[in-house]
């Protein structure tokens, strides 16, 4: 059974049809949207400021997402509680992957291993490639491809890349009912 911990009397809220893979870990104050999941390993963890991931997005295994208690995000959650990190809709977080204190658009897809630093504004529709690390204060603008180390913009996302974008949010979303069926 994952672990759903709460931290200093905020407790995770999960929407609705959300998967949380039996060896996840959710802590504090993280808001998860609608048919989101977290797999196998990943740590999210809210114990500084509030995390607010949307609906549809997937949180693959032994990612991490966490703040900082330096640079809250403009805006709050639900609950009121400053936003530390906030992830949009229909979000592919690769295998592996670090999201610290950012903000990340809509339908975006961090590759597996990238690393997305405090004060980052990832825009909608991007393309991150594996292995990518976006320095802090980046601001990536939306509608295009980053990957490097900085990452920098390499152009353009193409319509195929887009599709796959949102074919990765719609496949994680099947994969979570199939586990929430056999019961893992």
């Amino acid at each position: 059974m994952a672990h759903v911990i709460p931290f200093e009397g905020a407790h995770p809220i999960l929407g609705r049809d959300v998967y949380l893979a039996p060896t996840a870990t959710v802590i504090g104050n993280a808001t998860i949207g609608e048919q989101s999941s977290v797999w196998f390993g990943a740590v999210i963890r809210a114990d500084l400021l509030a995390i607010v991931i949307g609906a549809r997005t997937n949180i693959q295994d032994n990612a991490v997402v966490h703040i900082t208690n330096e640079a809250p995000l403009e805006g709050v959650d639900s609950r009121g509680a400053r936003v530390g990190t906030r992830i949009g809709d229909e979000v592919t977080v690769g295998h592996g992957a670090i999201v610290h204190a950012c903000t990340i658009g809509d339908r975006v897809l961090v590759g597996m291993g990238s690393i997305i630093l405090d004060g980052a504004v990832i825009g909608n529709d991007v393309l991150i490639a594996a292995g990518s690390v976006v320095p802090p204060g980046s601001v990536i603008p939306d509608g295009v491809v980053v990957m490097g180390s900085p990452a920098k913009v390499r152009g353009p996302l193409r319509e195929s890349d887009r599709f796959w974008s949102h074919r990765a949010s719609q496949m994680y979303v099947g994969y979570a009912d199939r586990f929430r069926k056999s019961g893992v």
